[in-house]
C-alpha cells in the first residue's frame, strides 16, 4: 500500500481524497518510480477541483511531474537505483501521475535526473521550468535576441512566468513582468525583472494594433491578453504561447502577423520530442540561477495539494509549489 491524491468520479460526484491504495491498482508501465517529489501545477490545480475538464478517466491520481528512484524496471535504458524525471505525457490526466508515493510509467517518458540538481530543485523547475525554457528556445529560434529589446512576461508570478523571468534576465535580455499583484513587485525584481506592470492594460478587449513595444514575449495566459500581446508586438517579434490562464480563445485580427510580421510560436510541453525535452534540461543546468529556486518555490506536503489547488486556481500562488510526496 502506499499514498496518493485520487480522484474519483461517480454517482456520488466529483471529488479527490487522501487515499491509501493498493500497488496492483497501479496502471501498466515497463519502469515503476518510488516517487520523491511532485509538483502542483495549473493543470492540476484543475484536475483536483474538477473545474477544467482535465482528468479523462478514473479514478486518476493526478500530478503531471514527479522526480524519484526507480524501484523495478523491464525497459534497457533503466536500471533500479537510477534517478529519474517525468514531465507530461497525459500522466494525471490519462495516466496515473506523480502525487503519490509510487508510479508505474513507461520508461520512454522518462529522463534521467539532470547532473546538478537535486530532486527537490528538479521538481522547483518541473513543467513549469521546463515549458519556459521551451518558450526562451522558441524566441531564440526566431531570431529574438536581448538586443532586439524588450522581452515580455505575462503571469509573471506564476511558475512559468517566474522561471521565464529569471532565465531571461541571465541571459542578458530586458524583462518586463505582467502581474496581477503589484505587492510581489519585489519578487520578480530580484528574479531579474527590469520592470513591472499591470496586467489590467492586457486582460480587456484592445484594439486590433497597438504602439510597437516588445521584441518578444512568453505568454502563459491567453485570451485578450494573449491577443493586446500580440498587437504591441513589434515588427517581425515573436510571442511564444503556452497557457491559458485567462481562457482557451483568443479574440484577435491577423493585423499583427499580416502588418507587421509577428510570429505566434505555440509551445507544447506535454508530447515535446525526447531530443527537445533533453535540450531544455541542459539548457536550464546552464542558464538558470539554482540560487534564485530557494525564491520561487514553496514546499507542501502531500495532503495540503488538495486546499492548495483551489488557492492556485485563485491566483494567490507565487512561483513553484513542490510537493513531499512522503510527508
Amino acid at each position: 500500500m502506499f499514498k496518493g491524491i485520487l480522484i474519483e468520479k461517480d454517482d456520488a460526484g466529483y471529488r479527490a481524497n487522501l487515499a491509501e491504495i493498493d500497488e496492483a491498482q497501479l496502471p501498466d508501465g515497463d519502469v515503476t518510480v518510488a516517487v520523491q517529489y511532485s509538483t502542483l501545477n495549473y493543470k492540476d490545480g484543475l484536475a483536483i477541483t474538477g473545474k477544467g475538464p482535465v482528468v479523462r478517466k478514473f479514478p486518476m491520481v493526478p500530478g503531471i511531474d514527479l522526480v524519484g528512484t526507480v524501484e523495478a524496471s523491464s525497459n534497457p535504458d533503466y536500471r533500479v537505483g537510477d534517478a529519474v524525471v517525468l514531465n507530461g505525457w497525459g500522466v494525471g490526466e490519462g495516466h496515473w501521475g506523480g502525487l503519490a508515493q509510487k508510479a508505474r510509467l513507461k520508461g520512454d517518458w522518462l529522463v534521467p535526473l539532470p547532473t546538478g540538481f537535486t530532486p527537490k530543485q528538479a521538481m522547483s523547475i518541473g513543467t513549469a521550468g521546463y515549458t519556459a525554457m521551451l518558450c526562451v528556445m522558441a524566441l531564440e529560434r526566431h531570431g529574438v535576441t536581448p538586443d532586439k529589446g524588450e522581452v515580455l512576461v505575462t503571469g509573471a508570478n506564476g511558475g512559468v512566468g517566474s522561471v521565464a523571468v529569471a532565465v531571461l534576465a541571465r541571459l542578458g535580455y530586458t524583462v518586463v513582468a505582467s502581474t496581477g499583484r503589484p505587492a510581489e513587485a519585489e519578487y520578480l525584481k530580484k528574479l531579474g525583472a527590469a520592470e513591472i506592470i499591470d496586467r489590467a492594460q492586457f486582460s480587456e478587449p484592445g484594439r486590433p494594433l497597438g504602439k510597437e513595444r516588445w521584441a518578444g514575449a512568453v505568454d502563459s495566459v491567453g485570451s485578450h491578453t494573449l491577443a493586446n500581446v500580440c498587437a504591441t508586438t513589434r515588427y517581425r517579434g515573436t510571442v511564444a504561447a503556452c497557457g491559458l490562464a485567462q481562457g482557451m480563445d483568443l479574440p484577435a485580427t491577423v493585423a499583427p502577423f499580416i502588418l507587421r510580421g509577428v510570429t505566434l510560436a505555440g509551445v507544447d510541453s506535454v508530447m515535446c520530442p525526447r531530443p527537445d525535452r533533453l535540450e531544455a534540461w541542459a539548457r536550464l543546468a546552464r542558464d538558470l540561477d539554482p540560487a534564485l529556486l530557494e525564491l520561487i518555490t514553496h514546499e507542501i506536503g502531500l495532503a495540503a495539494a488538495i486546499p492548495t489547488a483551489a488557492e492556485l486556481l485563485a491566483g494567490k500562488v507565487r512561483g513553484r509549489i513542490v510537493v513531499d510526496v512522503n510527508r
